[in-house]
């Protein structure tokens, strides 16, 4: 085997979704993920620091990306929309790099603690675009709720497009029509 693997973290992520899918998340541990993989368990720490993270991977990076998308929106943008477009903007390229959507949504799902996990990373990006707006001017009240407002809308995108019902983008323009719907009715 070779000490450096340019293909070890995709092969561990690959092994890791077929036992999750096979055997349920809580029932494998980090030595079948490596062996899967055909690799040691000391491989699967340089890329991973627990199973968990092989689904999360990447994720600590959302909070800056959108927080720069916000800070980088137009001019004048009221808060939501500044919001929306920065999720829209983040989410189209996490869409472009993610493949296995589906499945990783399913495991997820099927998990107490990684539906913790999800939740805790989504509190994590509506801090940061609630700290972004307020940096754009916007005063607290309104920042937290064009965040967590924003956050529901791209929450529901993303799980229309990983339920395959078409690129982020498109779904991403349903979820907010949605909600420019429930806010036009009249009560």
């Amino acid at each position: 085997m070779a000490r450096w693997d340019a293909g070890a973290p995709e092969r561990l992520r690959q092994a890791a979704l077929d036992l999750f899918g096979e055997h349920g998340y809580d029932a494998v541990t980090v030595t079948q993920i490596a062996e899967r993989a055909g690799l040691t368990r000391r491989t699967f720490h340089r890329y991973f620091p627990d199973k968990r993270e092989i689904l999360f991977a990447g994720s600590e990076r959302l909070p800056l990306a959108v927080t720069e998308a916000v800070l980088a929106a137009k001019p004048g943008l009221a808060p939501l929309r500044a919001a929306l477009a920065a999720l829209r903007e983040v989410g189209t390229e996490v869409s472009a790099m993610v493949t296995d959507s589906g499945r990783r949504r399913a495991i997820i799902e099927s998990s107490a603690e990684l539906r913790e996990r999800e939740r805790s990373k989504s509190a994590d990006i509506a801090a940061a675009l609630r700290n972004a707006l307020e940096r754009r001017g916007s005063g607290p009240v309104e920042a937290r709720l064009a965040a967590r407002v924003a956050s529901i809308v791209s929450e529901e995108a993303f799980g229309r497009w990983a339920e395959g019902e078409g690129p982020f983008p498109e779904c991403f323009d349903v979820a907010e029509a949605a909600l420019h719907a429930v806010l036009a009715t009249d009560a």
